[in-house]
C-alpha cells in the first residue's frame, strides 16, 4: 500500500484557506493540514470591508487587473488568465454565497456580511476533510529527504510532504526561509493614509471631493482620485493609491514630505482664471463667501479663500488679480506638509515579501526549494484597495493547491 501524501498549509487566512480547499478536493487522498499561530482563524477576513469583505474587484481583463498591482502585476498577468475575478465569482456562488458589485467595482456579499464568506470557507474545509490546527506556531522548518521537517510551538513535530507558506505580511517565517535559501524584499506598509497636523483644513473632516490630483514634492509619485478630508490629514482613494505605489519611497522618507494638491485636475490654470474672472464680472456685488464657482461645498471653498489670505466678505468686484493668483496657487499646486502615517481603517497591506524571481508562477513552486509553495501576501506582491489583494490570494493559492494536488 502506497504512503499517504501530508500537504501542510502554514496559514489560516484567505490564501491558506483557498489552497487547502482547492488541494483536497482535487486529490482526495491526501491529508491536508492548515496550520494557524492563534485560536481565530480566517481573522482578515472577517475585518475586512468595515465587516463585509471586500472578495473581489469587477475587474474581468487580467491585462487591466494588473494595472492595480504596484510589485507583482507583471508576474500576476499568467495567473490571472487562469483564475481571475469572473472565477472567484463563480467559486463562491457554486457555494451558495453570491456577490454583489457597487459602484466602484467592488465586490462584496449579498449578504454584506464577512461572516459569510467566513462560514463558506470554513465549511468547504470541512467537507474536503482539511484539518485544522489552531494555536501551533511553527518555530523552524528543515528540509528532509521526503519533504519538511515543522517543529511547533506546542512540541510537536510534523513531517510532510509539501508544504504551502500562507502566512501573510508576517515576518516570522523569514528567517528559515532564508535558511532554506529565499531572498526576503523587507516588508513596508503599503496602504496608509497622510498625516498632516498643520493642515488648515482638519476642521471639515468628513468633507470629500470627487476627483483631486495628488503628487509628491521631489518625486515621480501622483494619482487622480476621489480626496477625503480627515481629522488627521488626508485619507481617500487617491490618498491610498499614492501611498502602495509610493510605499518604499515613503518609507525611505520617513512619511515626511511635501504634497502637492491639485483640486480642479480637469481644469489648467488658464481656465481656473478665466472663470474666476468671470465671476469678478458676473456677481461684483456679491460677497465671495456666498458660493463657490467651483464643485466644492461652502465651507471648502471658504477655507481656500482663508488660506488665500482672502476676507469672506470681499465683494467680487474687489477681488485683485494678485488675489486671483493666490488662489490658483492653492487650486491647482496646495502645497501640505506630510508627518508620518495612519493604517488605512483595519486593514494592513504591505509590500515586500518573498523575491518573485524565485517562484515558479504556474505552479507557485519555489524555484529553489522542490515542494515549497508559496500564496497571498507572503509574496512581494501587493495591489491597491479594493479588493485587489484579496483576489491575489485567491488566484495564487488556487494555483499552488492545484500543483500540490498534482
Amino acid at each position: 500500500m502506497s504512503k499517504q501524501l501530508t500537504i501542510a498549509i502554514i496559514g489560516g487566512g484567505a490564501a491558506g484557506f483557498f489552497g487547502a480547499i482547492t488541494c483536497a478536493h482535487a486529490n482526495p487522498t491526501y491529508r491536508v493540514i492548515i496550520i494557524e499561530k492563534v485560536r481565530q482563524v480566517l481573522a482578515k477576513v472577517r475585518i475586512s470591508g468595515g465587516g463585509r469583505c471586500n472578495v473581489t474587484h469587477a475587474c474581468f481583463d487580467p491585462a487591466l487587473l494588473i494595472q492595480n498591482y504596484p510589485r507583482g502585476g507583471k508576474e500576476l498577468r499568467g495567473p490571472f488568465s487562469r483564475f481571475q475575478p469572473r472565477d472567484t465569482i463563480q467559486w463562491f456562488e457554486s457555494h451558495r454565497v453570491p456577490l454583489k458589485v457597487e459602484e466602484d467595482g467592488r465586490m462584496f456579499p449579498t449578504t454584506d456580511s464577512s461572516e459569510t464568506i467566513v462560514n463558506c470557507l470554513m465549511q468547504q474545509a470541512r467537507a474536503s476533510k482539511v484539518e485544522l490546527w489552531t494555536e501551533r506556531g511553527v518555530l523552524d522548518c528543515q528540509k528532509t529527504l521526503e519533504g519538511f521537517q515543522l517543529k511547533l510551538t506546542n512540541d510537536e513535530v510534523l513531517n510532510c510532504d509539501r508544504l504551502l507558506i500562507a502566512t501573510g505580511s508576517s515576518t516570522k517565517t523569514h528567517a528559515w526561509l532564508e535558511m532554506l535559501g529565499h531572498t526576503i524584499a523587507p516588508p513596508v506598509p503599503s496602504l496608509f493614509t497622510f498625516n498632516v497636523p498643520n493642515s488648515p483644513l482638519l476642521e471639515l473632516a468628513g468633507t470629500s471631493v470627487s476627483k483631486a490630483k495628488v503628487s509628491i514634492e521631489g518625486t515621480s509619485l501622483q494619482q487622480i482620485g476621489p480626496l477625503l478630508i480627515t481629522h488627521w490629514g488626508f485619507s481617500g482613494p487617491a490618498i491610498l493609491k499614492l501611498s502602495a505605489w509610493g510605499a518604499r519611497i515613503l518609507y525611505d522618507m520617513k512619511y515626511r514630505a511635501i504634497m502637492r494638491i491639485n483640486w480642479l485636475p480637469d481644469l489648467s490654470v488658464n481656465d481656473i482664471k478665466d472663470q474666476l474672472m468671470a465671476y469678478r464680472q458676473s456677481s461684483a456685488i456679491r460677497q465671495l463667501s456666498t458660493e463657490s464657482p467651483f464643485p466644492f461645498s461652502k465651507n471648502l471653498w471658504k477655507a481656500f479663500l482663508m488660506m488665500a489670505s482672502i476676507s469672506h466678505e470681499l465683494k467680487w468686484a474687489a477681488l485683485s488679480n494678485q488675489n486671483i493668483n493666490s488662489l490658483i496657487e492653492i487650486l491647482h499646486a496646495g502645497s501640505f506638509q506630510i508627518d508620518g502615517k495612519s493604517t488605512y481603517k483595519d486593514e494592513f497591506v504591505t509590500c515586500g515579501g518573498i523575491n518573485l524571481q524565485e517562484i515558479n508562477f504556474k505552479t507557485m513552486e519555489s524555484r529553489i526549494c522542490a515542494n515549497l509553495y508559496f500564496a497571498g501576501e507572503v509574496l512581494d506582491i501587493d495591489g491597491v484597495t479594493g479588493g485587489f489583494n484579496f483576489q491575489n490570494a485567491w488566484t495564487t493559492a488556487w494555483i499552488a493547491g492545484k500543483a500540490m494536488a498534482g
